[in-house]
């Protein structure tokens, strides 16, 4: 009979197999009504799930990242029953959780409209609160496909099919509606209480554009109505930052069909794009980077030796020239080893550390691409580190710490710290791998970091450190990388000799701490609502007059603010000075200096903030010792 153990180490004994629900009600009648699911022996599983063997069980509710991962899952469900109860003939085929929800792909020969969206969701509700229970079978893979078979779910009959033999099969049943799925699910519908539909959307079966084209219904679930009220008010003030309605505003940039996924950037874009590629040479500079460029055309051969061509040439762009092949690089890595490998390299020379604000393309679907999120033509802050097995882990180290400092002067205090440790599928030995994994988690204990470990997720030629950012609504973007990579420089041909005149590999360590400069600008534009740190701002302040008469000296303090670098520009239109006042407000320029008559005779400033502060008049030296300690305090809060 099962020996329970639960969490906290407390032991329970059972004359009999025991489900996880009567776990809970042996515990309180209080956990026994709040378990969705359970954890047993480190798996998890429906309530209903019997337990025949001594086991260590936790109990998991809506408190726990589990438990809320079963919602979404099992609202998934509810929605595939919602559409299958309004639109028999729709064909059900996968309903993944996805972050914050989830979606369900659908055939069906009508387009689902906004009505339609909303009567799927009142039906939802309906089934909800009728409150079926959900049960689970196991079926042979015979079973499974003439029971789908019958039902015309053809989509359902392919799934089955591209599973493998040796894996078993499940049924859910909820009401008359019965999905293939692993599971686990909520005990019954009337568990899931806050979910709402937000949009559809195009998909192709399979993900693949040869298929034929599904419609996916994305929703989201939360444990309660006060969290899923909470994040719907996050969504819509995500839409008010959305950065290309900003970009519009302020005159940034803009994308056209003759260059998909490619930027046009505007003066003003490209005034906040330079200042942020300026401040990270500064910054690299300081810390002993070479910066170099490699060209955009290189010869398949390359990649080949690389391996990047096996692995990702279906997103590499590809040309004939001369009838050799080229690629358009989609990363500088094996570029900057060709730069290491010119001349004979000594332990002396290490670290060596090259950087290139590398410009790459990757041939993005076409679906994919949004703003500056997701392009086809970045360009990286791209740097490698070569360095000897001793030095790889300070040398990882001492990137984190400048990651960090980098930052805050952008504002972003709260870095989340992901280790992606070996795929199935990779290159190099399992020796390698182990000083790597080992290599980087040892700077992360020298800088004092918590992290989450990845299991499986690191690139096929070495372990990663993801850093993710949190920006104002709570949502996470993963920036920075650093990869280590013994792999990569042997596979080209890097040595440098070493102390006792042997020639060695060195270790390369790949890492950027923004990503690609075009989606960062993109974040720290919806994080900053266009409301950018003065330092970043395209124009840092307009100088305006009232009437004709100031105009000789608007151009006087203009001029004076750009010879001290302060990003200025003169605003001489014939317009009242509210007018302007106004408009420079919307287009987010941190300091408005207005010049009248007064301000002439005084040789002063009277100086406004674009929230519409009044800070009073100042003498033109006062406010540029102002403005100037307002840039180089950069987003720094303290």
């Amino acid at each position: 009979m099962p020996l329970i153990t639960l969490p906290d180490g407390t032991q329970k004994k059972f004359d009999q197999p025991v489900t996880v629900a009567e776990v809970a009600a042996s515990i309180g009648s209080g956990l026994a009504k709040a378990a969705i699911a359970g954890k047993v022996n480190g798996t998890l599983v429906d309530t209903f799930h019997v337990i025949d063997q001594d086991a260590e069980i936790r109990i998991v509710t809506d408190k726990d990242a589990e438990g809320l991962e079963v919602i979404r899952h099992s609202t998934a469900h509810l929605l595939a029953h919602a559409v299958k109860s309004l639109f028999p003939a729709a064909q059900v085929t996968i309903g993944p959780v996805i972050e914050n929800g989830f979606y369900y792909d659908f055939a069906y020969e009508k387009s689902f409209s906004t009505e339609d969206l909303a009567k799927i969701e009142e039906k939802m509700q309906a089934l909800a609160e009728a409150d079926y229970g959900v049960s689970r079978r196991v079926v042979s893979r015979e079973e499974a496909i003439q029971f789908f078979e019958a039902q015309g779910e053809h989509y359902k009959v392919k799934i089955i099919q591209a599973i493998a033999e040796s894996e078993s099969l499940t049924i859910y049943q909820q009401d008359g509606f019965a999905d293939l799925c692993r599971g686990p699910h909520v005990p019954s519908t009337g568990m899931l209480k806050a979910f709402k539909l937000t949009k559809v959307s195009g998909a192709y079966w399979r993900g693949d554009a040869k298929n034929e084209m599904l419609q996916r219904v994305y929703g989201t679930a939360w444990k309660d109505k006060k969290s899923l009220e909470g994040y719907l008010n996050n969504l819509e003030e995500a839409e008010k930052r959305d950065h290309r309605k900003l970009a519009k505003t302020m005159d940034l940039f803009h994308v056209q069909e003759e260059a998909p996924g490619m930027i046009f950037w505007h003066p003003n874009g490209w005034a906040i794009y330079s200042a942020i590629k300026s401040y990270i040479a500064m910054r690299l500079e300081e810390q002993g980077y070479q910066e170099i460029v490699t060209p955009q055309l290189v010869d398949v051969i390359l990649w080949k030796k690389s391996g990047h061509w096996d692995m990702f040439k279906s997103d590499m762009f590809s040309l004939e020239v001369d009838e050799r092949q080229y690629a358009i690089k989609p990363m500088n890595c094996p570029c900057h080893v060709q730069v290491f490998n010119q001349g004979l390299r000594s332990y002396r020379d290490l670290p060596l550390r090259f950087a290139e604000f590398g410009c790459v393309h990757r041939n993005e679907m076409t679906g994919a691409m949004h703003g500056l999120m997701r392009v086809r033509q970045l360009t990286q802050d791209d740097a490698h580190i070569f360095c000897t097995e001793a030095q790889m882990a300070s040398e990882a180290a001492s990137f984190i710490r400048l990651m960090l400092d980098v930052y805050k002067d952008f504002g972003f205090n709260e870095v989340v710290v992901k280790l992606s440790t070996r795929p199935d599928k990779r290159i190099g030995t399992d020796e390698t791998w182990d000083k790597a994994e080992r290599a980087l988690a040892e700077s992360l204990r020298l800088v004092g970091l918590d992290y989450e470990v990845l299991p499986g997720e690191a690139g096929f030629y070495g372990p990663k450190i993801e850093f993710h950012l949190k920006d104002c609504l709570g949502r996470m973007w993963q920036c920075g990388t650093l990869q280590l990579d013994y792999n990569m420089p042997e596979r080209l041909d890097a040595y440098y000799i070493a102390e006792d005149g042997s020639k060695k590999v060195p270790v390369m360590l790949h890492r950027a701490i923004l990503g690609s400069l075009e989606r960062f600008m993109g974040i720290l534009l919806e994080h900053y609502a266009g409301n950018l740190p003065v330092w970043l701002a395209s124009v840092q302040t307009v100088v305006m007059n009232i009437t004709d008469k100031q105009a000789a000296f608007v151009e006087e303090v203009t001029r004076e603010l750009k010879k001290h670098g302060v990003r200025a520009k003169s605003d001489l239109r014939n317009e009242k000075i509210g007018f302007k006042i106004r408009e420079h407000s919307v287009e987010r320029v941190p300091y408005l200096l207005v010049i009248g008559d007064r301000e002439v005779e005084s040789k002063t400033v009277s100086v406004r903030t674009q929230e519409g502060a009044d800070l009073g008049v100042m003498p033109m030296g006062q406010f540029l010792e102002f403005i100037r300690a307002e840039i180089a305090r950069r987003g720094r809060s303290e």
